[in-house]
């Protein structure tokens, strides 16, 4: 049952990190609420599944370019999910940047948020 409490958060978290990035950024388009909902869970799928695997894979060009190739494996990870969520999408290289980095902040900051409150 905790696993999928935790899974629900994820996927809640990216849900509003990608509403945040939908309203930020005008380069991105995104499709109300099945488009948000399926983004959300590739998201996280890929996040916690692919990106792991995809790191070890590229350490030695991550460590060469100083974490600069990680910036770009997390932009993958939100290229993947524009790609397979219908009605969602980015245009431009940097509104990915952009976007990479604000999903990037509302999840430190959603999980700060969560970890004060547990510890209380």
């Amino acid at each position: 049952m905790l696993v999928a409490v935790r899974v629900a958060v994820l996927v809640g978290t990216n849900i509003l990190a990608l509403l945040v990035v939908d309203w930020l950024f005008d380069g991105v388009t995104i499709g109300r609420w099945w488009p948000i909902v399926l983004g959300a869970a590739v998201l996280g799928f890929a996040n916690a599944i692919l990106k792991p695997i995809l790191a070890i894979l590229t350490l030695p060009l991550i460590v060469v370019t100083l974490g600069l190739a990680y910036v770009a494996l997390n932009v993958g990870m939100l290229a993947l999910a524009e790609w397979i969520a219908p009605d969602f999408s980015i245009d431009g290289f940097w509104t990915y940047v952009g976007a990479t980095i604000v999903v990037w902040l509302v999840n430190v900051v959603v999980g700060a948020l969560i970890d004060a409150i547990a510890s209380d």
